[in-house]
Protein backbone atom coordinates (compact mmCIF):
# COMPACT_ATOMS: atom_id res chain seq x y z
CA UNK A 1 0.00 0.00 0.00
CA UNK A 2 1.87 2.85 -1.49
CA UNK A 3 0.44 6.47 0.88
CA UNK A 4 2.35 9.65 1.39
CA UNK A 5 5.19 7.67 3.68
CA UNK A 6 7.01 6.17 0.71
CA UNK A 7 7.65 9.76 -0.51
CA UNK A 8 11.48 10.61 0.27
CA UNK A 9 13.07 13.92 0.92
CA UNK A 10 12.27 16.02 -2.34
CA UNK A 11 14.27 18.96 -1.18
CA UNK A 12 15.78 20.93 -4.18
CA UNK A 13 13.12 19.81 -6.84
CA UNK A 14 11.21 22.17 -8.77
CA UNK A 15 7.42 21.32 -9.05
CA UNK A 16 4.89 23.09 -11.60
CA UNK A 17 1.37 21.48 -10.61
CA UNK A 18 -1.76 22.98 -12.53
CA UNK A 19 -5.05 23.25 -10.66
CA UNK A 20 -3.13 23.60 -6.92
CA UNK A 21 -5.61 25.58 -5.02
CA UNK A 22 -8.13 23.01 -4.19
CA UNK A 23 -8.88 19.50 -4.42
CA UNK A 24 -6.37 16.61 -5.81
CA UNK A 25 -3.63 19.55 -6.29
CA UNK A 26 -4.10 20.82 -3.01
CA UNK A 27 -3.64 17.52 -1.53
CA UNK A 28 -0.60 16.82 -3.97
CA UNK A 29 0.95 20.41 -3.22
CA UNK A 30 0.59 19.86 0.38
CA UNK A 31 2.61 16.10 0.18
CA UNK A 32 5.11 17.49 -1.82
CA UNK A 33 5.96 20.61 0.20
CA UNK A 34 6.00 18.43 3.54
CA UNK A 35 8.62 16.30 1.50
CA UNK A 36 10.69 19.74 0.56
CA UNK A 37 9.88 20.36 -2.77
CA UNK A 38 9.69 23.73 -3.99
CA UNK A 39 6.43 24.01 -4.90
CA UNK A 40 4.30 26.50 -8.41
CA UNK A 41 0.47 26.52 -7.49
CA UNK A 42 -0.19 27.62 -11.38
CA UNK A 43 -3.71 28.61 -10.96
CA UNK A 44 -6.75 30.76 -12.94
CA UNK A 45 -7.08 32.62 -10.03
CA UNK A 46 -4.20 34.12 -7.84
CA UNK A 47 -6.24 34.88 -5.29
CA UNK A 48 -7.09 31.43 -4.21
CA UNK A 49 -3.69 30.06 -5.14
CA UNK A 50 -2.79 32.72 -2.01
CA UNK A 51 -5.41 31.62 0.16
CA UNK A 52 -3.96 27.96 -0.50
CA UNK A 53 -0.73 28.83 -0.01
CA UNK A 54 -1.48 30.38 3.42
CA UNK A 55 -3.25 27.08 4.36
CA UNK A 56 -0.46 24.87 3.01
CA UNK A 57 1.94 27.02 5.18
CA UNK A 58 0.29 26.24 8.37
CA UNK A 59 1.66 22.42 7.90
CA UNK A 60 5.07 24.21 8.77
CA UNK A 61 6.31 22.18 5.34
CA UNK A 62 10.07 21.94 4.61
CA UNK A 63 9.87 23.15 1.09
CA UNK A 64 9.29 26.47 -0.46
CA UNK A 65 5.36 27.90 -1.89
CA UNK A 66 5.34 30.20 -5.00
CA UNK A 67 2.08 31.64 -6.58
CA UNK A 68 1.50 32.19 -9.86
CA UNK A 69 -1.20 33.23 -12.42
CA UNK A 70 -2.04 30.18 -15.37
CA UNK A 71 -5.30 30.53 -17.15
CA UNK A 72 -5.58 27.42 -19.34
CA UNK A 73 -8.63 28.72 -20.99
CA UNK A 74 -6.08 31.44 -22.71
CA UNK A 75 -3.04 30.20 -24.78
CA UNK A 76 -1.59 33.72 -24.43
CA UNK A 77 -1.73 33.64 -20.82
CA UNK A 78 0.32 29.76 -21.28
CA UNK A 79 2.61 31.91 -23.08
CA UNK A 80 2.79 34.17 -20.58
CA UNK A 81 3.35 31.57 -17.74
CA UNK A 82 6.01 30.01 -19.15
CA UNK A 83 7.66 33.12 -20.06
CA UNK A 84 7.49 34.18 -16.79
CA UNK A 85 8.92 30.46 -15.08
CA UNK A 86 11.78 30.58 -17.78
CA UNK A 87 12.70 33.58 -16.51
CA UNK A 88 13.02 32.78 -13.39
CA UNK A 89 14.10 29.23 -12.41
CA UNK A 90 16.88 27.12 -13.89
CA UNK A 91 15.16 23.49 -13.83
CA UNK A 92 11.89 22.05 -13.48
CA UNK A 93 11.45 18.53 -12.30
CA UNK A 94 8.03 17.39 -12.30
CA UNK A 95 5.52 19.23 -14.01
CA UNK A 96 1.79 17.81 -12.89
CA UNK A 97 -0.94 18.58 -15.17
CA UNK A 98 -3.27 18.47 -12.59
CA UNK A 99 -6.16 21.74 -13.82
CA UNK A 100 -9.19 20.20 -14.95
CA UNK A 101 -13.04 21.37 -15.55
CA UNK A 102 -16.24 19.04 -15.76
CA UNK A 103 -19.33 18.45 -16.69
CA UNK A 104 -19.51 22.71 -17.32
CA UNK A 105 -22.13 24.15 -19.49
CA UNK A 106 -21.32 24.53 -23.31
CA UNK A 107 -18.81 26.98 -23.50
CA UNK A 108 -15.58 28.43 -25.19
CA UNK A 109 -12.18 28.83 -24.54
CA UNK A 110 -10.70 31.95 -25.94
CA UNK A 111 -9.21 30.35 -29.01
CA UNK A 112 -12.91 28.98 -29.52
CA UNK A 113 -12.43 25.16 -28.73
CA UNK A 114 -14.73 23.17 -26.38
CA UNK A 115 -13.72 24.41 -22.89
CA UNK A 116 -13.26 20.78 -21.39
CA UNK A 117 -11.21 19.96 -24.68
CA UNK A 118 -9.57 23.10 -24.37
CA UNK A 119 -8.20 23.17 -20.69
CA UNK A 120 -8.07 19.87 -20.28
CA UNK A 121 -5.83 19.00 -22.93
CA UNK A 122 -4.83 21.42 -25.22
CA UNK A 123 -3.74 24.45 -22.21
CA UNK A 124 -1.71 21.38 -20.84
CA UNK A 125 -0.60 20.44 -24.49
CA UNK A 126 0.57 24.19 -25.04
CA UNK A 127 2.00 24.26 -21.20
CA UNK A 128 4.23 20.94 -21.97
CA UNK A 129 5.68 22.32 -24.94
CA UNK A 130 6.10 25.51 -23.66
CA UNK A 131 8.46 24.02 -20.51
CA UNK A 132 9.71 21.11 -22.58
CA UNK A 133 13.52 22.45 -23.16
CA UNK A 134 13.72 23.43 -19.19
CA UNK A 135 12.25 19.93 -18.37
CA UNK A 136 14.97 18.38 -21.07
CA UNK A 137 17.52 20.13 -19.60
CA UNK A 138 16.59 18.87 -16.04
CA UNK A 139 18.31 15.54 -15.33
CA UNK A 140 15.51 12.72 -14.89
CA UNK A 141 11.93 14.98 -15.14
CA UNK A 142 8.91 13.67 -15.62
CA UNK A 143 5.74 14.67 -16.45
CA UNK A 144 2.56 13.52 -14.80
CA UNK A 145 -0.79 13.93 -16.76
CA UNK A 146 -3.99 13.66 -14.17
CA UNK A 147 -7.09 11.70 -16.79
CA UNK A 148 -10.01 10.06 -15.42
CA UNK A 149 -11.75 6.82 -15.69
CA UNK A 150 -14.37 8.82 -17.60
CA UNK A 151 -11.91 8.33 -20.46
CA UNK A 152 -13.02 4.74 -20.99
CA UNK A 153 -16.59 6.20 -22.58
CA UNK A 154 -14.57 8.85 -24.49
CA UNK A 155 -14.06 9.25 -28.41
CA UNK A 156 -12.31 11.63 -30.21
CA UNK A 157 -14.72 13.67 -32.63
CA UNK A 158 -12.31 15.76 -34.89
CA UNK A 159 -15.44 17.55 -36.39
CA UNK A 160 -17.21 18.72 -33.10
CA UNK A 161 -13.77 20.61 -31.11
CA UNK A 162 -15.42 23.91 -31.26
CA UNK A 163 -18.90 22.31 -30.35
CA UNK A 164 -19.56 22.97 -34.40
CA UNK A 165 -22.80 20.63 -34.32
CA UNK A 166 -23.51 19.47 -30.64
CA UNK A 167 -22.28 19.71 -27.18
CA UNK A 168 -23.00 16.85 -24.44
CA UNK A 169 -21.50 17.80 -21.35
CA UNK A 170 -20.22 13.82 -20.71
CA UNK A 171 -19.32 13.04 -24.00
CA UNK A 172 -16.98 16.32 -23.93
CA UNK A 173 -15.41 15.52 -20.70
CA UNK A 174 -14.68 11.52 -21.59
CA UNK A 175 -13.57 13.18 -24.90
CA UNK A 176 -11.15 15.30 -23.43
CA UNK A 177 -9.75 12.67 -20.98
CA UNK A 178 -8.88 10.54 -23.74
CA UNK A 179 -7.10 13.47 -25.16
CA UNK A 180 -4.99 13.25 -21.75
CA UNK A 181 -4.65 9.51 -21.98
CA UNK A 182 -3.61 9.94 -26.00
CA UNK A 183 -1.11 13.24 -25.35
CA UNK A 184 0.87 11.30 -22.12
CA UNK A 185 1.31 8.24 -24.49
CA UNK A 186 2.10 9.65 -27.75
CA UNK A 187 4.54 12.29 -25.55
CA UNK A 188 6.22 9.18 -24.33
CA UNK A 189 6.35 7.52 -27.73
CA UNK A 190 8.29 10.82 -28.86
CA UNK A 191 10.36 11.16 -26.15
CA UNK A 192 11.97 7.87 -26.99
CA UNK A 193 12.45 8.77 -30.51
CA UNK A 194 14.64 11.62 -29.42
CA UNK A 195 16.06 9.66 -25.87
CA UNK A 196 15.60 12.85 -23.67
CA UNK A 197 16.23 11.58 -20.00
CA UNK A 198 12.25 13.11 -19.46
CA UNK A 199 9.17 10.65 -18.64
CA UNK A 200 5.50 11.33 -19.36
CA UNK A 201 3.02 9.55 -17.27
CA UNK A 202 -0.20 9.38 -17.19
CA UNK A 203 -2.93 9.09 -13.59
CA UNK A 204 -6.45 9.20 -12.77
CA UNK A 205 -7.81 9.85 -9.35
CA UNK A 206 -10.59 7.24 -8.84
CA UNK A 207 -14.13 8.99 -7.19
CA UNK A 208 -12.89 11.70 -4.75
CA UNK A 209 -15.09 14.43 -3.14
CA UNK A 210 -13.88 17.74 -4.78
CA UNK A 211 -15.39 20.62 -6.12
CA UNK A 212 -14.76 19.27 -9.34
CA UNK A 213 -18.31 17.92 -9.62
CA UNK A 214 -19.82 21.47 -8.74
CA UNK A 215 -21.64 21.72 -12.16
CA UNK A 216 -23.51 18.84 -11.94
CA UNK A 217 -27.14 19.12 -10.36
CA UNK A 218 -27.96 17.19 -7.39
CA UNK A 219 -29.64 14.40 -9.38
CA UNK A 220 -26.81 13.57 -11.48
CA UNK A 221 -24.84 14.13 -8.74
CA UNK A 222 -26.97 11.50 -6.72
CA UNK A 223 -27.37 8.90 -9.54
CA UNK A 224 -23.39 9.25 -10.44
CA UNK A 225 -23.02 8.31 -6.13
CA UNK A 226 -25.48 5.24 -7.04
CA UNK A 227 -23.07 3.81 -9.63
CA UNK A 228 -19.46 4.90 -8.37
CA UNK A 229 -19.89 4.34 -4.74
CA UNK A 230 -18.36 5.54 -1.56
CA UNK A 231 -16.04 8.58 -2.36
CA UNK A 232 -12.54 8.98 -1.57
CA UNK A 233 -11.25 12.00 0.25
CA UNK A 234 -9.25 14.23 -1.80
CA UNK A 235 -5.43 13.58 -0.09
CA UNK A 236 -6.28 9.37 -1.22
CA UNK A 237 -6.76 10.44 -4.87
CA UNK A 238 -3.77 12.38 -4.89
CA UNK A 239 -1.76 9.43 -4.52
CA UNK A 240 -1.69 8.22 -7.79
CA UNK A 241 -0.41 11.95 -8.80
CA UNK A 242 2.22 11.65 -6.14
CA UNK A 243 3.62 7.78 -6.92
CA UNK A 244 3.88 9.32 -10.57
CA UNK A 245 5.77 12.68 -9.78
CA UNK A 246 8.19 10.88 -7.11
CA UNK A 247 8.32 7.34 -7.08
CA UNK A 248 11.31 5.51 -8.57
CA UNK A 249 9.14 2.40 -9.97
CA UNK A 250 6.82 4.63 -11.41
CA UNK A 251 7.43 4.58 -15.27
CA UNK A 252 7.06 6.38 -18.68
CA UNK A 253 4.28 5.28 -20.62
CA UNK A 254 2.25 3.63 -17.81
CA UNK A 255 -0.99 4.64 -16.28
CA UNK A 256 -1.32 4.71 -12.43
CA UNK A 257 -4.91 5.19 -10.66
CA UNK A 258 -6.42 3.51 -7.37
CA UNK A 259 -5.86 -0.65 -7.29
CA UNK A 260 -9.55 -1.40 -5.91
CA UNK A 261 -13.15 -1.41 -7.37
CA UNK A 262 -12.38 -1.01 -10.77
CA UNK A 263 -9.76 1.93 -10.12
CA UNK A 264 -12.86 4.04 -8.30
CA UNK A 265 -10.72 3.41 -4.44
CA UNK A 266 -7.74 2.38 -3.33
CA UNK A 267 -4.21 3.01 -3.33
CA UNK A 268 -1.46 3.22 -6.52
CA UNK A 269 -0.98 0.67 -9.30
CA UNK A 270 -0.88 0.32 -12.83
CA UNK A 271 -3.96 0.55 -14.78
CA UNK A 272 -4.22 -1.34 -18.21
CA UNK A 273 -4.57 1.34 -20.66
CA UNK A 274 -7.72 0.95 -23.24
CA UNK A 275 -7.41 -0.30 -26.78
CA UNK A 276 -8.64 3.87 -27.76
CA UNK A 277 -5.91 4.70 -25.30
CA UNK A 278 -3.16 3.06 -27.13
CA UNK A 279 -4.67 4.44 -30.64
CA UNK A 280 -1.10 5.57 -31.47
CA UNK A 281 -3.01 6.54 -35.54
CA UNK A 282 -5.62 9.23 -33.29
CA UNK A 283 -2.63 10.10 -31.05
CA UNK A 284 -0.65 11.23 -33.69
CA UNK A 285 -3.63 13.47 -35.92
CA UNK A 286 -4.44 14.71 -32.40
CA UNK A 287 -0.85 15.80 -31.75
CA UNK A 288 -0.67 17.18 -35.44
CA UNK A 289 -3.93 19.56 -34.37
CA UNK A 290 -2.43 20.62 -31.24
CA UNK A 291 1.06 21.47 -33.39
CA UNK A 292 -1.13 23.72 -36.15
CA UNK A 293 -3.38 25.07 -33.29
CA UNK A 294 -0.46 26.08 -30.75
CA UNK A 295 2.28 26.30 -33.49
CA UNK A 296 5.06 24.44 -30.50
CA UNK A 297 6.36 21.58 -32.17
CA UNK A 298 8.31 18.80 -29.25
CA UNK A 299 9.85 17.18 -28.27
Amino acid sequence: MWTTKNITDQTGKTVIITGANTGIGYETALALYNAGAHIILACRDLGKANEAIARLQQHNGKGVLEASHLDLTNLDSVKQFTDAFVSQHTKLDVLINNAGVMLTPASKTANGFELQFGVNFLGHYALTGYLYPLLKATSNSRVVTVSSNAYLSGAIDFDNLKSEHSYDAFREYAQSKLANILFSKQLQRRIEATKDNVASIAVQPGANKTNLSRHMSPDAYNTALERVGELMEPWQGALPSLFAAVDPEAQSGRFYGPDQDGGYRGYPGEDPISAAGMDETVAKKLWQLAEEVTGITYP
